[in-house]
Formats: structure tokens, C-alpha cells, sequence
């Protein structure tokens, strides 16, 4: 089942083209890598799929539905680089059920739905406390669980692990492993890509220029070079 499909999107800042007919295909549990040097287009193209932003032609389908910009799809989550963008309320559990108490939902739903959050996202101990207190590690799980709380069917993640210590960095990866979501994952950390996802789409200028595993992608040294990017380390050869 295709979750994203994605038609001919054109998209336009000051009359400079980000995007020119580009075309891709996700499928539903696919874990994907967005990777492309800086001003590649990566988050303006998550801000298409989300509807915040108005392409200048084609089109986006979340599971066959046509996305309108500006209108809330809870098919879709986003979750910001800086978490300090996402995170705004007293509390953390405050802002963990921000949205699903603007959806409407029955107090007992609430509940409901942030004790399954706390289980599997690690954040109980942290419900009290005031989100811009949190270490760095700490704001990023809080910012995933006000997403999936929502129960959202697509996550975007963008440039989730920057600023992680080694220790925040391994419980996020080890959460991404474990996510039955279909995830979008825009990062430079390399080495997570590898780890976490099946598939791998290199962009630059706002095209697709390579698509496919990631292991095969991210060592070709031509196509890495051409792109602006390392092989990251664990794939490099080593000469003897």
C-alpha cells in the first residue's frame, strides 16, 4: 500500500525553483532516508507532505487522499529539529496532550492514550517537570511522544538525533528501530540512516538523484562526492 505518492511537484521561494516535477512513492511500514547537503530542499519537501506549504503544481496523496495546504491531516506527524520549537507548555504532560485535547477527545481517551505514550516512549518521569529544563535528549523523546500521541499513521523526523549525546543519540535510534510507523527520517548523521532505515533518497537542488539501500547508496564514493556528502565512516574501506 503507497502511504506518500507524490505527482509532478513544482514548488517556488522568490520565483527560485526548490522543486521541478518531482515524482516518489512510500510505502506503508517503510522506514526511509532523506540525506542531501545542506539546501538540498529536504525540510521544505516535509513541509509539502504535511500541507504547510502550497506547491505550485502537482500533487500529494497521504493513502489516496489528496493533500489540500493548510488544512490538519492526523495521518501525518512532524517532528521539529529543534524541539524547542515544539514545546511551549508549562509541563510536559501539558504539552505531550496538547493536541489531542484540541482534537476534542474524552478526558478518559487522554488518559488512555498518554499511558500508552509514557510506555513506549520512556517519558513518565518527566511529566512534571518544566520541558525547557529537560537535557537535549530528554526534549526529543517529549517531542516524539506529542506525536505520536496523536496516533498519526506517517512521522516525519527532521534531523532528529542533532545535538544528542552518544547515550540520548542510541535510545533514539533504538526507538526508531522499533517503530511500526512509516518514518521519513532527514539527517546528516549518516551512520543512523544505515542503521535505522531500508531505504535511502539522496537529494540535491531538489531532485531526487538516487534512490535505494541504504548500504549500497551511501558507499558509492562518485555519487556521495557529486552530492556533497561522506561515505560515512562504517562503510569506508580500509586500505591495507
Amino acid at each position: 500500500m503507497k502511504a506518500i505518492e507524490i505527482t509532478n511537484l513544482s514548488f517556488q521561494y522568490n520565483n527560485k525553483p526548490v522543486f521541478d516535477n518531482l515524482s516518489l512513492e512510500i510505502y506503508n511500514q517503510e522506514k526511509v532516508g532523506i540525506i542531501g547537503a545542506n539546501g538540498a530542499g529536504k525540510t521544505t519537501f516535509f513541509f509539502s507532505i504535511c500541507g504547510l506549504l502550497n506547491s505550485h503544481q502537482g500533487e500529494i496523496k497521504l493513502f489516496n487522499k489528496i493533500i489540500e495546504s493548510g488544512k490538519f491531516y492526523p495521518e501525518i506527524g512532524l517532528v521539529f529539529q529543534n524541539p524547542d520549537d515544539q514545546l511551549f507548555c508549562p509541563t510536559v504532560r501539558d504539552d505531550i496532550i496538547f493536541g489531542v485535547e484540541n482534537l476534542g477527545l474524552s478526558s478518559s481517551e487522554i488518559a488512555i492514550r498518554l499511558e500508552q505514550i509514557w510506555q513506549t516512549t520512556g517519558v513518565k518521569y518527566l511529566l512534571d517537570r518544566i520541558p525547557h529544563q529537560l537535557s537535549g535528549g530528554e526534549k526529543c523523546m517529549v517531542a516524539i511522544a506529542s506525536v505520536l500521541i496523536m496516533h498519526p499513521q506517517i512521522i516525519l523526523y527532521d534531523e532528529p538525533s542533532a545535538n544528542l549525546d552518544l547515550k540520548a543519540r542510541r535510545t533514539l535510534i533504538n526507538f526508531l528501530n522499533s517503530s511500526t510507523q512509516t518514518i521519513l527520517i532527514s539527517s546528516h548523521d549518516l551512520e543512523l540512516i544505515k542503521e535505522v532505515c531500508d531505504r535511502v533518497i539522496v537529494m540535491n537542488s531538489g531532485q531526487i538523484v538516487a534512490d535505494g539501500i541504504p548500504t549500497e547508496i551511501m558507499s558509492d564514493l562518485k555519487l556521495m562526492e557529486e552530492n556533497n556528502l561522506e561515505i560515512p565512516p562504517s562503510l569506508q574501506k580500509v586500505e591495507k
